[in-house]
């Protein structure tokens, strides 16, 4: 069983029995360890998990790939690292962060609102809800302080009315429960995926090269097996099904075809579904650097105007600019609208040489 230690409930793995050896401005504690002639060879996780038992080797995987263990004053980089006799190991684990999100005022762009529900329109850069390395600054935080009570434990003390999220970097439309009854009948639409209900989700892409008129891509998603951050068509992933259909076709600087803006309709919501189905057909979305950097020499091929637009994006050219559904406590069919934020308008422009 996990103990308190702060504001946070620990699981063993995370609790420390040594000696503190230093605490550093942010409240992260240093641990120092000394290799041995018998430590020799040993992996670094291995050798550190024995040597520190209170944190276990996911745990230390983990903070060897935030940058906070260290030997000899250099960064460690792998934890597959081998041990040297007479190293001088640190590893720095940060402080316990706080268990549930507070409220944070901030302007946020309501699209609608009542006593059940709120449809907010999320700008690029805005994560939806707290999680490691965003604990602050996200929807939910500004959320709790626009809805105050209305929203604290509905779907979860760290996901409060949360039913569906955008990516940071995508922008657009999104629903959240204000009460019990809302978050269970807008959760059982989504799960439905909108096949028994009108249950409507559009988005609006700019991506490399110029496919089919219509089409529908139906290729299950999984966790990548060798990179944990990004998704990828697995045969034991989960049922995904994208349906799109292209709106405009853009003309590189030689006249010849480039790019494309289509409309994607998501029959299932799995994590980044929009990003990986659209990169697995070819046609991977402008300014997306997880799944479209083979495509990164594409952007010489723009006229001039484009290509600076994009380079000043620093985002994927994705936004959710329809969402409809039946309100879970009346039963009428809402539907909003959102248009493309400034800066696709501006790439819009700029790929149509306007």
């Amino acid at each position: 069983m996990g103990q308190p230690l702060g504001n946070e409930t620990l699981d063993d793995d995370d609790l420390l029995d040594l000696p503190i050896e230093d605490t550093d401005e942010t409240g992260a504690t240093a641990h120092v360890v000394t290799a041995e002639a018998a430590d020799a060879g040993l992996r670094a996780d291995r050798f550190l998990a024995a040597r520190l038992p209170g944190l276990s080797r996911t745990r230390l995987q983990r903070l060897v790939a935030e940058g906070r263990v260290s030997v000899g004053g250099r960064v460690v980089g792998d934890a597959a690292e081998r041990v040297n006799a007479g190293d001088a190991w640190t590893v720095h684990v940060p402080a316990p962060e706080p268990a549930a999100p507070v409220p944070e005022a901030m302007a946020l762009d309501i699209a609608y609102e009542d006593a059940h529900l709120i449809v907010v329109d999320k700008p690029a850069g805005l994560v939806v809800h707290p999680a490691p390395g965003n604990w602050s600054g996200t929807l939910v935080n500004g959320l709790l302080a626009h809805c105050g009570d209305t929203l604290s434990g509905i779907g979860g003390v760290k996901r409060p009315g949360i039913v569906h999220r955008l990516d940071k970097d995508t922008s657009g439309l999104l629903v959240v429960a204000k009460t019990d009854a809302a978050h269970a009948g807008l959760a059982a639409q989504f799960a439905d995926h909108g096949r028994t209900g009108p249950l409507d989700r559009a988005y609006l892409a700019f991506v490399w090269g110029i496919p089919d008129q219509r089409g529908t891509v139906d290729a299950p998603i999984d966790r990548h097996p060798a990179h944990r951050q990004k998704m990828t068509v697995r045969q034991s992933g989960r049922e995904a099904i994208t349906h799109w259909e292209r709106l405009e076709t853009f003309m590189g600087a030689d006249g010849q075809p480039l790019a494309s803006l289509v409309e994607c309709q998501l029959e299932t919501g799995r994590t980044h579904q929009i990003r990986v189905h659209l990169a697995h057909v070819g046609h991977p979305l402008l300014g997306d650097e997880a799944y479209g950097q083979g495509f990164r020499t594409k952007a010489s091929r723009l006229p001039e105007a484009a290509r600076a637009v994009l380079g000043e994006l620093g985002r994927q050219a994705l936004h959710a600019a329809r969402l409809g559904f039946a309100h879970p406590v009346t039963g009428e069919t809402l539907t909003f609208e959102s248009p493309l934020p400034v800066e696709l308008e501006k790439l819009r422009r700029a790929l149509a040489g306007a």
